[in-house]
């Protein structure tokens, strides 16, 4: 019998209210049946005092969220002072991933929408350009080179919204990014809202995915907010997100993919917004089904 890797599974805070106190939330993820929750440097307090906060909840910090301009050079020696920054929080705390994430959403494409009015139906013409695409690479590959110095992994993180979202555009970036110095964070969800096949994508890229958000979606709302060339903040309120195993993404076939490779990193379930009365019953939902893989 082929022994599974041990891994951590994590549980994000983004489906829990803004205002609700942060002890509460990480009180209500260490309830639901979670190691952790992800963590980045906070205003105020250092690694040690984050660090004792996670463990009076019970809890682990998971790896946390580094999302930047990437494909902008004026903006390349600040994204690798915050790359840092997170870099050396993420050692302190004990993790070693760090995600980092396309923002854009306000990006005005060549068509004259915004990358966040074109989620989910993307045209060529929505593309970051050749030369933005490259300096993208250019500034990941270094982000990763700043951040291993910490030992720890910088794992790209595909979002439905970014100016990276469809496969093609993730293949494009990944070609150009050294698999040694970039690695994988990618999100299941949000793979599947761009049309992509999250198991056919995890098949390809297992060996370098170091950690995962799992989100699942209603793949008829998929089709409906494509049909009508809905925005981001559209196809949320039509429900696009459901809590795992109640939607169309096949986790058993991913982590049969992940566990051939030997992947035994954080796993983080995230249910950006929930249909059901609380977060806590999301994360509860969420967690029980995941128990029933094993995991």
């Amino acid at each position: 019998m082929t022994t599974r890797p041990a891994r951590l599974i994590g549980c994000g805070q983004i489906t829990w209210p803004r205002q609700m106190p942060e002890e509460h939330v990480l009180a209500e993820i260490a309830a639901a049946g979670y190691d952790g929750a992800p963590a980045g440097p906070t205003v105020g307090e250092t690694a040690a005092q984050t660090l004792a906060r996670y463990r009076a909840s019970g809890l682990r910090p998971a790896p946390g969220y580094l999302g930047a301009d990437f494909w902008r050079r004026d903006q390349r020696h600040a994204i690798l002072e915050r790359a840092a920054e997170f870099a050396a929080f993420a050692a302190a705390v004990g993790c070693h991933e760090l995600y980092v994430a396309p923002a854009g959403f306000d990006y005005v494409t060549r068509s004259g929408q915004t990358r966040s009015q074109a989620s989910g139906h993307v045209a060529p013409e929505d593309a970051l350009s050749p030369d933005e695409l490259q300096i993208f690479a250019e500034t990941l590959n270094a982000v990763g080179e700043r951040t291993l110095r910490e030992g720890v992994a910088s794992c790209f993180h595909n979002h439905v919204g970014a100016v990276i979202e469809t496969r093609d555009e993730i293949d494009q970036l990944l070609a150009l990014t050294d698999p040694s110095l970039v690695f994988l964070g990618p999100d299941t969800g949000h793979l599947a809202w761009a049309g992509a096949d999250p198991v056919a994508f995890v098949h390809q890229y297992a060996g370098r995915i170091r950690t995962l958000h799992v989100k699942d979606v209603d793949a008829a709302v998929v089709t409906w907010a494509r049909q009508q060339r809905a925005g981001y903040a559209e196809a949320q309120q039509a429900a696009i997100w459901t809590e795992l195993g109640q939607g169309s993404v096949d986790f058993p076939a991913i982590f049969a993919a992940l566990d051939a490779a030997g992947f035994g990193g954080w796993v983080i379930v995230e249910t950006d917004v929930t249909q059901l009365p609380t977060a806590l019953e999301s994360a509860r939902v969420s967690r029980a089904y995941l128990r029933t893989l094993g995991l």
